[in-house]
């Protein structure tokens, strides 16, 4: 591997470097995204539970001391219980896309690198096979030999850009199922404070 890393030629460098890259912003999102991850429908029946039993500061405690989305989302309801059920609707809204820019970020510096590997590696192909026909020119042959060297550079780039291109796609395809998911449970546990909270505001009115 050494060696073909070595006889694919200067362009092999940016490609390594764009592997590096993509897999330093890859560790990055798995490992935000492994925080953010949490069981969100226990999540939600706690939080019903401590609403029923004890105070809304008990329940944004609770927030605070949990990581994720879901629980970002449910810290802004709640902290404004007090001002009313719009109020609260308005403060989940904003948080949910505070969150889903949170969980997307650095996503773009995957999309870049597999979009910029396989670019670096065509143009080390283009630039392998100007060597292969100046070497048919100064030979004055086109025998394999004469032409070898070449083409096996330009092969050697496109190869390594691609393989960096599909390593990178893997984890990209990965972060946003994931994403989704976090997002979908986001979403649907938001809706199911917000019918909960509507509830609470029912409770003290007739109280």
């Amino acid at each position: 591997m050494v060696q073909y890393f070595i006889d694919g030629g200067a362009f092999m460098w940016p490609i390594l470097i764009s592997l590096v890259f993509g897999l330093g912003f890859a560790l990055e999102r798995a490992y935000s995204l492994i925080i953010s991850s949490i069981n969100s429908q226990k999540f939600y029946e706690d939080i019903s539970e401590i609403l029923e039993n004890e105070s809304v500061q008990v329940a944004v405690d609770l927030c605070d001391n949990t990581p994720g989305p879901v629980a970002e989302v449910f810290h802004a309801g709640l902290t404004r219980f007090h001002r009313g059920l719009r109020e609260v609707e308005k403060a989940v809204q904003n948080a949910g896309s505070l969150e889903m820019a949170f969980l997307e970020k650095n996503m773009i510096w995957l999309n870049t690198v597999i979009t910029v590997a396989p670019m670096i590696g065509f143009t080390g192909t283009v630039v392998g096979m100007i060597d292969a026909f100046d070497a048919i020119k100064a030979a004055n042959d086109i025998s394999p030999a004469v032409v070898a060297g070449g083409i096996s550079k330009a092969l050697l780039t496109t190869a390594f850009g691609l393989i960096t291109a599909m390593i990178i796609q893997i984890f990209q395809n990965f972060f946003v199922s994931r994403i989704d998911k976090l997002i979908f449970d986001m979403e649907e546990n938001s809706v199911k404070l917000l019918d909960k909270l509507h509830l609470q505001y029912e409770k003290l009115a007739q109280g």
